[in-house]
């Protein structure tokens, strides 16, 4: 086994398997004020505060793009502002999962996906689609997803806060489209890692206070374990989403050193 660090991105080749896994590690948004002093340098101004998160991370998970799409203009400037290996994942608006659930609007995702393209070009990760709790599954709610989602693209990710999706089935049919499932650390859900791809995708929300909590060494390390247990994963993007306090740069800093760690000791 074989492994590299290549222009801030990890990567880990398992020569036995011929296989190449990037790591794309952040957190769920960067304007945080509660970073400030702790993450940010005193005295850092907020217009600096993206070009510095990018300096120290190699991916994010935009999470403002959820209340409204964004202006082509604004992704370009993020795009502008971070380096050349650093990756954009965006989380489609609730419009589409939480007002609509999916409900005509094939408009609205061609427009969305076109803004993000236009925008972030070649640092484009995946788009990720959050469902709230009350979709909860059914086989007609899976048949909109696979018709309505891909839309000509394939880096389509989807999050469920309804255990019911939870399914092998569900796995195998959302893979067959080439639709990603989310594993997630959340209080009420499980925290399995789902590999139903060659991209695997893991948000920590925050246990046992959502949002706050900050993550056991041990658990991460478990969580990434099993990752780089899946020999045919490509890429893994992982994204701590407990940003109300700075347990998610805590976390993330020990994620990152780990796998540093783990690349040193050729594993």
């Amino acid at each position: 086994m074989q492994s590299l660090h290549l222009h801030g991105s990890i990567f880990v080749v398992y020569t036995v398997y011929i296989t190449v896994m990037k790591w794309h590690t952040g957190c769920s948004g960067f304007y945080y004020r509660e970073w400030r002093d702790i993450f940010y340098p005193k005295g850092l101004a907020q217009k600096n505060w993206f070009a510095y998160y990018a300096a120290h991370y190699n991916s994010i998970e935009l999470n403002g793009t959820f209340y409204k799409i964004p202006a082509v203009e604004n992704l370009r400037r993020w795009h502008d502002a971070s380096p050349e290996n650093f990756s954009f994942c965006v989380k489609a608006p609730r419009l589409v999962t939480h007002y609509k659930q999916l409900k005509d609007c094939e408009t609205i995702l061609d427009e969305f996906y076109s803004v993000v393209q236009n925008g972030l070009q070649e640092k484009s990760g995946l788009i990720l689609f959050q469902f709230p709790p009350s979709f909860s599954y059914t086989d007609e709610r899976l048949q909109i997803i696979i018709t309505t989602l891909p839309r000509g693209i394939k880096n389509v990710v989807v999050e469920f806060r309804d255990a019911g999706w939870w399914q092998n089935d569900v796995y195998k049919v959302l893979s067959n489209h080439h639709i990603i499932f989310s594993g997630i650390s959340h209080p009420l859900l499980p925290d399995d890692v789902i590999v139903n791809n060659k991209i695997a995708y893991y948000r920590f929300h925050g246990v046992p206070r959502l949002y706050y909590s900050k993550y056991d060494e041990q658990f991460i390390k478990a969580i990434a374990d099993k990752l780089t247990g899946h020999k045919a994963l490509k890429e893994v993007f992982i994204y701590f989403n407990n940003t109300a306090t700075a347990a998610a740069i805590e976390n993330i800093n020990w994620l990152n050193a780990w796998l540093k760690k783990q690349i040193t000791a050729g594993k």
